[in-house]
């Protein structure tokens, strides 16, 4: 069995002592090493495969190397489960590991799975939600660095820095698709009222109908829920029955699930997606958007940004490489992405 690379294997390989080899590779070469020796290092222990001792690290640094990630409901998610794979990502980039606890929606489980995570002395903590909202941060997140992922402190002075996407510009920008198409009556399936996300899509909904100088019609606006049978019943109460004349010629919904609705009343009515009616979803859920029939255009919620974002955020504050925390904004929203697929088109002529 071949020998595994040693540190100082890779000082000999790289022409550099052996303390120039481990403070690069612990991540404090900059002002320390050259940046030619610095590069030949990255390079030699890459060739000879090698890697820092995890355990020495921890002991040399006094660090576990592990962060702990609170979840309410990610684990058992269809989809958000992705700003957990995008924490994951950094976190491995960087030497560390991330050990999940999901509370399945029990807010009363956060504190002891908090103080659990802690006992097993993480270096940090993460929370994250499924879909975005308000939460009560538990008081033993305040003890290490720690950060918000899809969701933030419902404290009137918030103490964590949180990553959340920019639903109002999200809302807006899946708005000015469907008017650039040429869409003038278009109507929006919103959600539930209970929902954060729901009235920031609203705004952007809002913001791009006043940045082209057109009149919001109240009348177009449902808030509709979020499930299938919601988008369903939301469609046919604004086609079922109406003139073309009177229709919207598209419909822009809140989620992927509604646009599903939509597509299915759409059938029902015998009108075709996108000739008589566009349809324009929000999220990009896997499985859904893409395997549509057609394919549906929506806003792809940046959930796997958000992950990796808010764990560079934490690893920054625990590596002391970061801005200092009263200096550090308290808020980072991540953009979401306009995807164009089959389910919107040109305005219908009349």
């Amino acid at each position: 069995m071949n020998r595994k690379a040693t540190a100082l294997d890779v000082a000999k390989k790289a022409g550099v002592s052996r303390s120039a080899v481990s403070l690069v590779l612990n991540g404090r070469g900059d002002g320390n090493v050259a940046k030619e020796s610095q590069d030949r290092i990255r390079q030699a222990a890459e060739e000879l495969n090698y890697s820092p001792n995890a355990i020495a690290l921890s002991l040399r640094n006094q660090r576990s190397r592990v962060i702990g990630i609170l979840s309410d409901e990610v684990v058992l998610s269809p989809f958000d489960g992705n700003i957990i794979g995008g924490a994951d990502d950094v976190a491995r980039a960087r030497g560390f590991v991330t050990v999940v606890m999901d509370t399945e929606r029990d807010t009363a489980r956060d504190a002891s799975a908090i103080e659990t995570l802690l006992d097993r002395q993480v270096d940090g903590l993460m929370y994250v939600t499924v879909g975005l909202k308000p939460i009560e941060v538990p008081h033993g997140m305040l003890r290490v660095p720690s950060v918000l992922a899809n969701c933030y402190d419902e404290h009137p002075q918030p103490q964590l820095h949180h990553v959340i996407p920019d639903e109002v510009t999200g809302g807006r920008e899946a708005t000015e698709h469907l008017l650039e198409l040429g869409h003038r009556d278009i109507a929006l399936l919103a959600g539930s009222e209970d929902s954060p996300a729901a009235p920031l899509r609203v705004q952007g909904y809002r913001d791009a109908h006043a940045a082209a100088g057109l009149p919001v019609h109240e009348d177009r606006i449902f808030m509709a829920g979020w499930d299938i049978d919601a988008g369903f019943r939301g469609a046919m109460k604004v086609l079922d029955g109406v003139s073309p004349a009177d229709r919207p010629t598209a419909i822009m919904c809140a989620n992927d699930r509604l646009a599903v609705g939509v597509t299915l009343a759409a059938a029902r009515l015998g009108l075709r997606v996108p000739e008589d009616l566009s349809i324009m979803g929000y999220d990009d859920e896997t499985r859904i958007a893409d395997t549509m029939v057609p394919s549906l255009t929506t806003m792809a919620l940046p959930l796997r940004e958000i992950g990796r974002a808010a764990m560079t955020t934490l690893l920054d504050a625990i590596e002391g490489t970061g801005e200092p925390r009263n200096e550090t904004p308290i808020e980072t929203m991540v953009p979401c992405r306009l995807v164009v697929r089959e389910s919107t088109g040109p305005v219908p002529t009349r």
